[in-house]
């Protein structure tokens, strides 16, 4: 199967290198020449916007994506109305920064109430949209892992973001495609080509056999089960040439030396994907 030959699509998540702040994620980034720079909210909140984009552009890097707006199940109209307003300050930091798109992460269950937590999501995402347009942002819908569903996002397929999405233009809300909440999906490469112009995000780790951890669990490339290959194939096929975004939750990896833990992503990233 054909390997990637070069690391022009390579991007560091800095839930990776959990441990650097992000001026070091920036630096390491430089210093290992990924070109590609996922970013999380807290991180650049620990500087302060002005100082994350001076970095970043200081080191000439392209940033992916900007980690995460949405959450919009809760059971009160207030706390959705804060949770709407705290999303549309990340719009306006993505804008800031350059990213293009916001990954939506829907929320969980409150009261054991699923079907409304599923209606607030999508009510949600309409609600966001005027603004992220009016600054072109798009909003990319991350589905999560099924074990999820209670606590973090009711969104737990593909299928279900792809619904959500194709009510919307493509360059207004799209997909992201994380393997390690949808590789045991039989229905994915069905889904993936359904899903066509509106992937906006591919987000790749590993499945390890037995699961540490269910949130930090995840596995480097290359050390686990999923076919990381034939789902970038997969995505390829469809048109998706954008960043692939490494984006591993695991202690271990977080305890190892930050350039080292990139590294290894140089090597099995062109092993694996």
């Amino acid at each position: 199967m054909e390997r990637l030959a070069s690391f022009e699509r390579l991007c560091l998540n800095q839930a990776t290198t959990k441990k650097w702040s992000l001026q070091e994620a920036v630096e390491g980034c430089a210093r290992a020449e990924i070109p590609w720079i996922g970013l999380w909210r807290d991180k650049i909140a620990e500087i302060g916007l002005k100082e994350s984009r001076q970095f970043i552009r200081d080191a000439g890097l392209r940033v992916s994506s900007i980690i995460s707006g949405g959450w919009f199940s809760a059971s009160s109209a207030a706390e959705r109305h804060k949770r709407l307003d705290d999303s549309r300050r990340a719009i306006e930091e993505v804008a800031e920064l350059g990213a293009g798109v916001l990954v939506i992460v829907g929320g969980g269950v409150p009261d054991r109430d699923i079907d409304s937590a599923r209606k607030w999501v999508a009510e949600g995402i309409e609600q966001l949209v005027p603004y992220a347009q009016s600054y072109g942002v798009k909003l990319g819908i991350e589905p999560l892992h099924p074990m999820y569903a209670a606590e973090r996002s009711v969104v737990v397929t593909l299928a279900q973001a792809n619904e959500l999405a194709k009510r919307y233009r493509p360059d207004v809300v799209g997909v992201i495609v994380d393997v390690f909440h949808v590789w045991w999906d039989p229905d994915l490469y069905n889904q993936i080509t359904l899903a066509g112009e509106h992937i906006l995000g591919f987000h790749v780790s590993d499945w390890i056999v037995p699961t540490p951890d269910l949130l930090l669990g995840r596995g480097m490339i290359g050390d686990g089960v999923i076919e990381l290959r034939r789902i970038r194939k997969a995505l390829d096929a469809v048109g998706y040439q954008g960043p692939i975004e490494v984006e591993i939750f695991n202690q271990s990896i977080w305890d190892q030396p930050g350039d080292e833990v990139l590294a290894v992503i140089m090597e099995r990233y062109l092993e694996h994907i």
